[in-house]
């Protein structure tokens, strides 16, 4: 029983520790996001080396009637689930531009991906991820929900 629960640990931990291959450069859509970014948002990741990347996002929406533009950074490092499909993590901050305010956030994100240029050489990759983040203003203190992003990998 103590050798199988050693043997369940390391191997979570091997596969926590290993990295994944990171495309240098991807652009394309997040959609959906929750109270501090819902909607549509234009999205480029920058890769660094082969575990880190920069993410940057740019989302125009209306928000209870009125409209809004954020844009968002967030640091993440990648982590390799099996061949082509991973996991990633990082602390990010967003500006947040509503009619008459505006709200700095900051918070993290966290998500799985699978890219398709990995085993069958098509450019695209597919996300899903949360981005909790909290507000430093007034306002809703805390927001997060669930997105769906679709990128071109170059």
């Amino acid at each position: 029983m103590k050798r199988g629960i050693l043997v369940a640990a390391v191997l979570m931990i091997l596969s926590l520790t290993s990295t994944a291959q990171v495309e240098p450069h991807a652009i394309g859509l997040r959609f959906g996001g929750g109270n501090f970014g819902g909607g549509a948002e234009l999205n480029y990741l920058h890769g660094f080396g082969d575990a880190n990347r920069l993410e940057l996002g740019f989302g125009i929406n209306s928000l209870n009637g009125g409209s809004y533009m954020n844009v968002v950074g967030v640091y993440q490092w990648v982590f390799d689930l099996s061949e082509g499909f991973s996991w990633y993590a990082g602390p990010g901050a967003q500006l947040l531009l509503v009619s008459n305010a505006s709200a700095i956030l900051v918070g993290g994100e966290v998500g799985v991906e699978y890219n398709f240029n990995t085993n069958l050489d098509v450019p695209l990759q597919l996300g899903l991820d949360t981005r909790p983040m909290f507000n430093l203003g007034d306002g809703d203190g805390f927001g997060w929900g669930v997105a769906l992003s679709a990128r071109y990998t170059f």
